[in-house]
């Protein structure tokens, strides 16, 4: 045999090789996305995972480096009207949002208890599930969070946590708007964006400048209010491992947003402990340890914009 045509051989049976294991992954996920909810199927962003992951990779990238580079030799851009006008507009977007979850099903029926999905095409169904797509694509809003503090040179502020809950929460809530948009599993949503209400408020206020000051003296109950937050979602998606018929139509999305809640619980009691029982804003083993840990090094309050509070409008 000429040597030169065992490597074409290899090549080509690689190449076979590639295309079955192709042909493989789209047939699973051909059947995969059988069982998604055909109602949400063509709406914005919704027919496929790709443009989301896109968005969300682009994002990563710019606020972890192409931003900070950017901005290295430039001077720090002042966005006070801006940031009032972004943090007044998730107000009123979170208020709206308060207001579809309660009349689409949470404050209309559901028992917070074994609430199902409800696939049909009745009004109150179809007014949920566009709730739920809505909550995702604020996410993608939300973003902005993280590209204020770029432009502004705040880069102690832009933590792993940070990033990481900003990059997972768009993602993850695809697969419920496809899969699950309503039932128990958007109870979460719903106190999120309670807790936004009264985060965003207390961020745009502040935006506002020193002469605000005095209205912010509720500024030390934030993070009780955060730890609450979790403390409440956490008991309330557990209780269906202890229920003795729920048939909940996708579990898989009740064991994440489980240890989802946890998570965030445990690092929040971990930081309670240390600025509160301790009487420490932040450990000094932790301070230099911006991409390793969820607290702020330059004043040890967490740095979330989401979920954990931070001063990121000062």
């Amino acid at each position: 045999m000429h040597p030169g045509s065992a490597g074409t051989a290899t090549g080509a049976q690689r190449d076979m090789e590639f295309r079955d294991l192709t042909a493989r992954a789209g047939l699973w996920y051909e059947n995969f996305m059988k069982n998604a909810d055909p109602r949400t199927e063509d709406w914005f962003l919704m027919s496929s995972p790709l443009p989301q992951t896109i968005i969300i990779v682009a994002y990563i990238y710019f606020v972890t480096r192409l931003g900070p580079r950017l901005m290295e030799n430039r001077k720090a851009f002042h966005l006070k009207e801006v940031l009032i006008l972004y943090n007044f507009s998730v107000v009123a977007l979170s208020l709206y949002m308060c207001y579809e979850y309660v009349m689409s099903g949470w404050g209309t029926g559901y028992t917070f208890h074994c609430d199902l999905v409800d696939y049909t095409d009745s009004p109150q169904a179809v007014r949920m599930a566009g709730t739920c797509w809505l909550y995702y694509f604020s996410k993608f809003i939300e973003m902005l969070d993280t590209i204020f503090f770029v432009l502004r040179k705040k880069n102690s502020q832009i933590t792993f946590l940070h990033v990481y809950h900003h990059s997972i929460m768009p993602f993850t809530w695809w697969f419920g708007v496809r899969f699950a948009a309503g039932g128990q599993g958007t109870f979460h949503a719903l106190l999120n964006c309670v807790v936004h209400v009264i985060m965003y408020s207390y961020y745009g206020l502040s935006a506002l400048g020193p002469a605000y000051q005095k209205y912010l003296w509720w500024k030390k109950y934030l993070t009780t209010i955060q730890l609450i937050q979790f403390v409440i979602v956490t008991t309330h998606i557990w209780q269906y491992f202890f229920m003795k018929d729920c048939p909940y139509q996708f579990p898989i999305f009740i064991y994440i947003i489980g240890l989802y809640g946890l998570v965030f619980l445990l690092l929040f009691l971990n930081f309670w402990y240390h600025a509160y029982t301790k009487g420490k804003r932040l450990p000094k083993v932790l301070q230099a340890k911006t991409w390793a840990h969820p607290y702020n090094k330059t004043n040890g309050e967490i740095t979330n914009g989401n979920g954990f509070h931070c001063d990121k409008d000062k």
